[in-house]
């Protein structure tokens, strides 16, 4: 067998593996014995039917069976002489594999690139103190008082906070939006809606809530609208400036409860001082995740700048198309329309290829350094993801473990997600720590 190893890039490689005729032969032979032993042909015990009564038979599965054969040979064969580590089998051109004759068999693959691994310990990153004020419990207390507000009538002009109830009509230079709006017709009218007066948050149409203080039920005002020019729920309207007609059906005001026993049994608490230190309590618990989560953050982001190499394009191509699904998937849920990624879908591709390209580099990285530290998946490592998974989707771990054996592309999957994140808390973990000063 004679094996020729061709460079294309620095990671993609063909190798053209010549098996004579001989070498063909005995895979044949190997072939026709194995289907004899499973074959019921008449007149014969299985094993003991001529060879060539096998092949004639069942030229079709022979045939089938012999180019399988002789394909994984070639890719045994070369893998062991050249000493590739082969991420991806890009492309197999096997030509014409029969019995007497010679056989070429020429395999694309994509391996995995050489590089010097950068240091990974000592790194520096910095967090955010997780010292929780009085004001931060505070404002999470108003918060929940605001969840379990009620809405009374009010007989006057409306303020911050209330809630009004209203309806509006679009229109540009005085002809209405309704053609613009297409099928987002909220967007250009509506008979009955409410909404917040000076909110945190716009609601349906930007800024309106912002212009309706003064107003009394009954009152009407042409409030002014410039939609941001990124609009993506109506393209029609992006950068376009709206008046709306609102008239003034109803006012309503916020009205919070009392901090009494009701409130605080709510809250699972006996009182106001149990109130504060279980929200204490849960604001440095996030701060100590938003901290292990910007520690991450910057970690990768150190490594992946740490060394530059080249990357498997097969893995980029699969990551690219992984990353765009799920950015067209997440702002179709938000309404933005086809027409919108067909419109951007140069800088879209642009965006997402440079992204893949980053991961997949990161990805060999953190490999490597699970390599180093000797870092393995264990049973607790997969349970774990499995629970995780399970309460995520709804669905029981057994049925998820199953399918998981039953997957061995998706079970190396996760094999490998688990590894990339345990490198990263390996490296998180050996980092030095800076607290930023507190914000002014």
């Amino acid at each position: 067998m004679n094996v020729q190893l061709n460079h294309l890039t620095a990671t993609r490689k063909s190798v053209v593996v010549a098996l004579d005729a001989a070498e063909v032969d005995a895979e044949l032979a190997g072939v026709a014995r194995e289907i004899s032993q499973l074959a019921r042909i008449p007149g014969f015990r299985p094993g003991k039917a001529p060879a060539a009564m096998v092949l004639k038979r069942f030229g079709k599965e022979v045939a089938a069976e012999l180019k399988q054969k002789v394909v994984s040979k070639a890719y045994e064969a070369a893998q062991e002489q050249q000493k590739l580590e082969v991420v991806n089998v890009v492309k197999v051109e096997e030509g014409e594999i029969k019995a007497g004759a010679a056989a070429t068999i020429t395999l694309t693959l994509d391996v995995r690139p050489e590089f010097t691994l950068p240091a990974y310990t000592d790194l520096p990153t910095e967090v955010a103190p997780t010292d929780v004020s009085d004001a931060e419990v505070s404002k999470v207390i108003e918060g929940l008082r605001a969840e379990r507000a009620d809405f009374k009538a009010a007989a006057r002009p409306a303020a911050k906070g209330d809630y009004v109830k209203l309806s509006y009509a679009g229109a540009i230079d005085g002809q209405p939006i309704t053609e613009l709006a297409g099928d987002k017709q909220l967007y250009a009218q509506a008979p009955q809606t409410w909404e917040e007066v000076e909110g945190e948050h716009d609601g349906v149409i930007p800024g309106l809530g912002r212009q309706l203080a003064g107003l009394e039920a009954g009152g009407k005002r042409t409030v002014n609208v410039t939609f941001p020019a990124d609009f993506a729920p109506v393209p029609a309207l992006a950068g376009k400036a709206v008046a709306y007609a609102v008239e003034v059906q109803e006012i309503r005001e916020r009205v919070l409860p009392a901090l009494d026993e009701a409130f605080f049994k709510a809250q699972q608490v006996d009182d106001l001082v149990g109130l504060q230190a279980k929200i204490s309590a849960n604001l440095k618990l996030q701060k100590d995740y938003e901290n292990r989560q910007a520690q991450r953050r910057q970690i990768t982001e150190k490594l992946a700048a740490a060394v530059d190499f080249p990357v498997p394009e097969s893995l980029v191509d699969t990551e690219t198309k992984g990353l765009l699904r799920q950015f067209i998937e997440e702002n179709m849920r938000r309404g933005v329309a086809a027409e919108q990624f067909e419109k951007d879908k140069k800088e879209l591709f642009q965006g997402a290829r440079q992204a893949a390209t980053n991961r997949v580099k990161l990805q060999f990285i953190l490999g490597r350094i699970a390599e180093q530290e000797k870092l393995e998946v264990t049973n607790e490592d997969l349970n774990n993801f499995i629970y995780r998974e399970a309460m995520r989707t709804q669905q029981k771990p057994d049925k998820l473990a199953q399918a998981l054996g039953a997957d061995r592309a998706q079970l190396r999957s996760v094999q490998q997600s688990i590894i990339f994140d345990k490198a990263v808390d390996f490296v998180v973990a050996k980092a030095k720590v800076t607290v930023a000063a507190p914000a002014s």
